[in-house]
C-alpha cells in the first residue's frame, strides 16, 4: 500500500502518518501539489493521496485529470471543521478523516483501497486444488490469468502467487481495468512524455515501469479497449513499452498476472477480446470456484471475519452458534467471499450475547439470513436443478456419459446387469463402453465392488 500525504507534516498529520506506517503503508510526503505531482510523475506512484484540507483539493483534482492520473483522494482536517469537509468531498475527495486521527479509521481507510492485510483462507478441497496448483506455478515467469465470479479473491490468490515467486521483495502493482476510463487508462498503464497531450506538464512514469522487477496485475482485463490490447500484447511479447508521447521504447521487467471474471474465450468469440492476448495471458489458468461450490470455506472464512472485525471494532471474540453455523452454510452467497465478509462485519457489531447467534446475521435490507429455510419444496429444488445444470456447462456429452456409466456402475457394486437396466442400455452397450473406458485408461469396477484396470 503507497500512501501520498500532501500537506505540512505538523501536528496531527504526523500522527496520521505514524498510524499508516504501523498499518503497513508506505508513505511518501509532499508539501503542495506541485510536489505531489512531481512525485506521481517519478514513478514512485501512490495508491491513495491523504491531503489535508488547507490543500487547494479542487485544484488538484483538475490537475491530476489533466495530466491523466487516477489516484482516490482522503480530505483530513480538524474535527469541528465541517465547512472545509463538505468543501473537500464536493471537490472531489473519496472520504474525509478528522483529526485527531483514529487508528481504527486509518485502518479502515487504508483496507478500503487496498487488499494487503487480507489473508488466504481456505479449506475446502476444492480451494486446496487451486492453492496447490497456484503454489506449484508461482516460483515460474508464466503469464497467469485467474478466473472466477466477483467477489471469489481473484487479487487476494494474485497476490499469494507473488509473495511466493523471486519477485516477491520487488513491487506489487494493481490496476483494475474497469475502474479507469478508456482514455485516461493508456497513460496508468505506459505513461506518457512531457508535451504528449494538452496538460501533459511533464514525463509520468506508468504503472508497468512501477511494477519493473515485480508484477503487475491486471484486474478485469476483459474490460480493457481492444485497441489497448495491441498495445499491451506487444509489450507482454517483446517486454518493451511505449509511453505516450514516446520517441523510444522502454524495457521493462515484469510478470503479468490477471483477472477475469467474464468468459474470455465468449469475448474472443464476440470480437471483444484479443485472441492472442488470451493465448499469452492463459499460460496457467487458476479458476476460483465460488462461494457456494466449497461449503467446507464458509464457517473457516466466517469465523476469520468475526476475530478480524472483533479486533478492529474492540469488541469480544465471540463464537458462532451451531444455528449460525447452519445458517450460513445453507446460504448460497451469490456475492461470494465478498458477501460473507460484509455479513460477519454486521454480525460482530450486532451481537450482544455470549454467542454470535443466527439473530444477528443479517442481509443487507435487514431480514435474517435463517428466513431462506422458509424457501418452498418446489424453490429448493429448482435451485438444485441450476447447480446440476451450471456443473455440466462446459463439458462435452460423451464426458457426462461416461461419468454417468461409471458412477452408475459404482452404484450398482459392479453389478454389470443392474447397471444396464438403470441406464436403459443393453448389457452389450454397457460392456463395449466400458471396454472402450478400460483403453482409455479409466478405473473400472470389477463386480466385487473395488477398482481394476483393464477390460470390463
Amino acid at each position: 500500500m503507497r500512501l501520498l500525504i500532501i500537506g505540512t507534516l505538523e501536528g496531527q498529520l504526523t500522527t496520521a502518518t505514524k498510524l499508516a506506517m504501523d498499518k503497513g503503508a508506505s508513505v511518501t510526503h509532499a508539501e503542495n501539489v506541485e510536489q505531489a505531482l512531481a512525485v506521481l510523475r517519478s514513478g514512485r506512484g501512490a495508491d491513495l493521496l491523504m491531503v489535508d484540507v488547507v490543500v487547494n483539493i479542487r485544484d488538484l483534482v483538475s490537475r491530476l485529470e489533466a495530466e491523466r492520473i487516477h489516484v482516490p483522494i482522503v480530505a483530513c482536517g480538524v474535527t469541528n471543521d465541517a465547512r472545509a469537509a463538505v468543501a473537500a468531498i464536493h471537490a472531489g475527495a473519496k472520504e474525509y478523516i478528522p483529526l485527531p486521527p483514529d487508528p481504527e479509521l486509518i485502518a479502515a481507510v487504508l483496507a478500503a483501497v487496498t487488499d494487503d492485510t487480507r489473508d488466504l483462507i481456505w479449506r475446502d478441497e476444492a480451494m486446496a486444488q487451486v492453492v496447490k496448483l497456484a503454489q506449484q506455478i508461482a516460483g515460474s515467469e508464466a503469464s497467469v490469468l485467474i478466473t472466477g465470479e466477483s467477489g471469489t479473491g481473484k487479487e487476494v490468490l494474485a497476490r499469494y502467487v507473488h509473495s511466493r515467486s523471486p519477485r516477491a521483495r520487488k513491487p506489487f502493482i494493481s490496476i483494475n481495468c474497469a475502474a479507469i476510463p478508456e482514455h485516461l487508462l493508456e497513460s496508468e498503464l505506459f505513461g506518457h512524455e512531457k508535451g504528449a497531450f494538452t496538460g501533459a506538464l511533464g514525463r509520468r512514469i506508468g504503472k508497468f515501469e512501477e511494477a519493473n522487477g515485480g508484477t503487475l496485475l491486471l484486474d478485469e482485463i476483459s474490460e480493457m479497449e481492444v485497441r489497448l490490447q495491441a498495445k499491451l500484447l506487444r509489450a507482454i511479447q517483446e517486454r518493451v513499452i511505449d509511453r505516450v508521447g514516446g520517441a523510444r521504447p522502454v524495457p521493462i521487467n515484469i510478470r503479468i498476472i490477471a483477472t477475469s471474471n467474464r468468459n474470455l474465450a465468449e469475448a474472443v468469440r464476440e470480437g471483444k477480446f484479443r485472441e492472442d492476448l488470451l493465448f499469452r495471458l492463459n499460460v496457467v489458468n487458476l479458476k476460483i470456484p465460488p462461494l457456494r461450490e466449497r461449503p467446507a470455506d464458509v464457517g473457516e472464512l466466517a469465523q476469520y471475519f468475526v476475530k478480524k472485525y472483533a479486533d478492529a471494532n474492540a469488541v469480544p471474540v465471540r463464537p458462532l452458534s451451531a444455528e449460525a453455523r447452519r445458517a450460513l452454510n445453507v446460504n448460497r452467497w451469490p456475492g461470494n467471499v465478498r458477501e460473507l465478509e460484509n455479513t460477519m462485519h454486521r454480525a460482530v457489531l450486532l451481537s450482544t450475547g455470549p454467542e454470535i447467534g443466527v439473530e444477528a446475521i443479517l442481509t443487507p435490507d435487514g431480514s435474517r439470513i435463517d428466513s431462506v429455510r422458509g424457501a418452498s419444496v418446489a424453490t429448493q429444488a429448482a435451485m438444485a436443478a441450476e447447480q446440476v445444470t451450471r456443473n455440466l456447462v462446459g463439458r462435452t456429452v460423451a464426458e457426462v456419459e461416461r461419468d454417468l456409466i461409471l458412477e452408475t456402475l459404482k452404484h450398482c457394486l459392479g453389478n454389470r446387469t443392474h447397471a444396464a437396466n438403470i441406464l436403459g442400455i443393453s448389457i452389450r452397450t454397457l460392456r463395449n463402453k466400458l471396454n472402450e473406458y478400460a483403453a482409455e485408461g479409466a478405473p473400472i469396477p470389477p463386480p466385487n465392488g473395488g477398482e481394476l484396470r483393464g477390460a470390463a
